[in-house]
């Protein structure tokens, strides 16, 4: 499968990265094929910045060198980016915006990996910004907004307001999951503040479903 870049100069590299694909390698000899690995082929030198779900589909980012990698990563980790998710949930949203704010860690028993679980006590703060954009019978599409970037922030924190992701595997129950054929979740747009130039930089790509 060809790469579909949406941006690329001498510092990064933007990627629409499709359902299905892992960003990184994952364990075991079957998930070695990932985005990373395939950017590498063509461009050895790219480090990953930041990872999407396999089943999620959007933007991604990725340093060409040491010094853009570094500052990405920064960037990321300071909460510098912005990022606009689109999902698609099982039922009626009823308030027209809201935030969830519900800590998370991962799930501890290895036979639930890698599912992640809400936990007040234990877990990290995860903050998740929401705001309907239609609702149908008995579905809502959704504009996302998350300010942590926890893994599996946005779809256990739609899970546990109630309103499971349809084509969720791991967090919709499985008539929920049976409504799509895919996970409706995708990164649509990223801002962010070039790591050369040091100029703000938006790149989107156009929600599939």
């Amino acid at each position: 499968m060809a790469l579909d870049v949406i941006h690329q100069d001498e510092r990064i590299l933007v990627l629409n990265k499709p359902p299905g694909l892992l960003s990184v390698p994952g364990i075991g000899p079957d998930k070695q094929d990932c985005l990373a690995t395939r950017v590498q082929r063509e461009f050895p030198g790219a480090r990953i910045v930041h990872r999407l779900d396999r089943d999620t589909s959007g933007v991604i980012v990725m340093g060409l060198d040491a010094e853009a990698h570094r500052e990405l990563s920064r960037q990321f980790h300071d909460r510098e980016v912005h990022k606009i998710y689109v999902a698609i949930v099982h039922g009626m949203v009823e308030p027209d915006e809201g935030e969830v704010n519900l800590p998370m860690r991962k799930d501890m028993d290895p036979r639930n990996a890698p599912r992640q679980v809400i936990d007040h006590e234990q877990g990290r703060s995860a903050v998740t910004k929401y705001r309907v954009l239609k609702r149908d019978a008995d579905r809502t599409r959704l504009e996302l907004r998350p300010i942590t970037g926890r893994s599996h922030q946005i779809r256990l924190h739609l899970q546990s307001i109630g309103h499971p992701i349809l084509g969720d595997d791991l967090y919709a129950p499985p008539e929920v999951a049976a409504m799509a054929d895919r996970l409706l979740l995708h990164a649509q747009s990223l801002w962010l503040v070039h790591p050369g130039a040091a100029q703000p930089m938006t790149f989107e790509s156009p929600c599939p479903f």
